[in-house]
């Protein structure tokens, strides 16, 4: 039993180990890039048929042609949309800085002495035009059939307006655009623009005033340049950056820069959508979910990276039009309002192989915040829950340690009585446990059961956006971010080291040394963890006392 418990702290030591350092990787704050206000358009030239979309594409290359920047600001979004094509990029979430500011622990640090940190309080910007962080989400359309050429993402449409504001009291807000050839084709590109959301909807119009019928898809597709940024050492624990698509068939895939470098996309599906995702943030195109389309990725020669999607062929007759929809995604990911986007798009927030954990833990956390309206207080009643839900385990795993703890003078008697004689001193205390109806195993249930819960709770605080940034209480202003003062690491370090002081001590002196240094490791493990599981772990310590030491009052008190 002692042997077993020591591997399981041992191993969930190490497991501490390896995720404070993909923590670090992920979170310790670099400095910020420098913007620039010009506007790196990219070019990819359209194929001339459907076919050709998975074998000509172009370079893309700075282009200087006579194209301008229509500036949209809404209460949630700031973004340009190029007159060339109608590309939207620099979109800025102006509800989500990139550093908040903390005037408590400022002030706190001035008190101590420290200068207070600099903030970079500039709303994450997700669609990029800096030739080095390219990301822009484009559309247009393919020509069939030897059909005239219509307005693709090189095309320059003409606006009415440089800048478009939804003002207080507005609803939505609608930019049109439109783009018309030689013989007379025609098409208007509507971007339309919702109070409160995240959503953007697309209404392309093509209107044929030729003298020929024209055939036609519409596509909408996402341009990217990867981070350059390396992985920690665990790569595969860090947030995920990289394509994903939805289908009716394989539901949620992750297509990632090396699947694309490898091979093209090419999958068929009714509804679906496609999407780049990063941690927090997500941008997806999803076109009508009862239309049958076509999911396609391509490497550029540039180190970039396209994947979309385009409509089945419509057919415009001479003097008729068609219209074309689709939506854009491109914000915060937050599960509610992702759920009524596109079904599956929740699934971007990822959290992991334990995700049948992850999904009930933060369906709780979201069900307490409602009640409270603190993620620091959701995280405490998360915590009750999860002790009264296992407490029947725990309860029985409790008497067995007490059991333990009381017979542990005798078991150190059996040891001395019987130090030369190891097989000799097996049998007696196997045969001790079996008289006084100890399991010698009971006392591995509480770290067996924390270890699953734990790194589920891991994912949800460092995969969901509601933490990013939330204050709890005090010097606590960010619960995804360490303590800045480390009170509660030192905290959940003393109750780890009273929780132990219960138990009961290995018999082997080495592994009893070992156990001690215990409470140090995890402590300094836990000043680099996100406030948010220190306090789970402060809290679920805490329980654990409590309900240990009347436990063990009770077994000491038994005849």
């Amino acid at each position: 039993m002692d042997n077993i418990r020591f591997i399981l702290v041992v191993t969930f030591a190490m497991l501490l180990f390896m995720l404070q350092q993909a923590w670090e990787a992920d979170y310790v704050l670099k400095p910020a890039v420098e913007t620039v206000s010009s506007v790196v358009n990219s070019s990819e030239d359209i194929p001339a048929t459907t076919a050709q979309i998975q074998t000509q594409v172009v370079t893309p290359a700075v282009t200087a042609i006579d194209s301008k920047v229509i500036k949209i600001t809404t209460d949630v979004l700031a973004l340009e949309i190029n007159s060339e094509g109608g590309t939207i990029q620099n979109l800025d979430l102006l509800n989500y800085p990139n550093e908040r500011e903390n005037t408590i622990v400022d002030k706190l640090r001035q008190t101590f002495g420290f200068e207070a940190s600099e903030k970079n309080t500039a709303p994450v910007r997700l669609f990029n035009a800096q030739a080095e962080k390219l990301f822009v989400a484009q559309s247009g359309f393919i020509a069939g059939n030897g059909s005239a050429e219509a307005a693709n993402h090189h095309s320059v449409f003409t606006t009415q307006q440089d800048s478009y504001t939804l003002d207080p009291g507005q609803e939505s807000l609608s930019v049109p655009m439109t783009w018309t050839d030689n013989n007379g084709l025609k098409v208007t590109k509507t971007f339309t623009f919702k109070r409160g959301s995240y959503e953007i909807d697309l209404a392309q119009t093509v209107k044929n005033g030729s003298q020929k019928t024209w055939v036609g898809r519409q596509y909408s597709q996402l341009l990217k340049t990867p981070s350059k940024e390396k992985g920690g050492m665990l790569t595969g624990m860090r947030a995920y950056d990289g394509a994903v698509i939805y289908t009716q068939a394989n539901k949620y895939q992750k297509i990632n820069f090396d699947d694309m470098h490898n091979e093209n996309l090419d999958v068929a599906s009714v509804g679906g959508w496609t999407a780049m995702i990063q941690h927090y943030f997500a941008s997806a195109w999803v076109p009508p979910a009862d239309q049958d389309n076509h999911f396609y990725s391509k490497e550029l020669k540039l180190g970039q990276y396209v994947i979309g999607t385009y409509s089945p062929s419509v057919t415009v007759e001479v003097n008729n039009e068609a219209q074309f929809t689709a939506q854009l995604f491109a914000g915060p990911k937050i599960q509610p309002m992702m759920e009524k986007t596109a079904t599956g798009l929740e699934l971007t927030v990822d959290y992991s192989v334990l995700t049948f954990i992850g999904k009930p833990i933060y369906w709780l956390l979201n069900q307490i915040h409602g009640l409270v309206d603190n993620w620091g207080v959701a995280i405490i009643g998360v915590t009750f829950a999860i002790k009264l839900l296992f407490f029947p385990l725990s309860n029985a795993s409790f008497k067995s340690m007490a059991k333990m703890r009381k017979i542990q003078p005798r078991l150190k008697e059996l040891q001395e009585r019987f130090k030369d004689d190891r097989p000799r001193f097996n049998n007696e205390m196997m045969a001790m446990y079996r008289k006084e109806k100890v399991n010698p195993l009971g006392g591995c249930l509480p770290i067996l059961i924390q270890i699953p819960v734990f790194m589920a709770l891991y994912w949800v605080l460092s995969e969901t956006v509601e933490f990013r940034q939330a204050p709890f209480m005090m010097w606590i202003q960010d619960l995804s971010i360490q303590d800045p003062f480390f009170v509660l690491p030192v905290i959940m370090g003393i109750s780890m080291k009273i929780q132990q002081s219960l138990n009961p001590a290995p018999i082997d002196p080495v592994q009893a040394k070992v156990m001690k240094m215990f409470p140090i490791i995890f402590t300094v493990f836990f000043l680099f963890f996100p406030a948010g599981l220190v306090l789970y772990w402060v809290i679920n310590n805490t329980l654990s006392i409590l309900q240990q030491t009347y436990i063990s009052k009770q077994i000491e008190n038994a005849k």
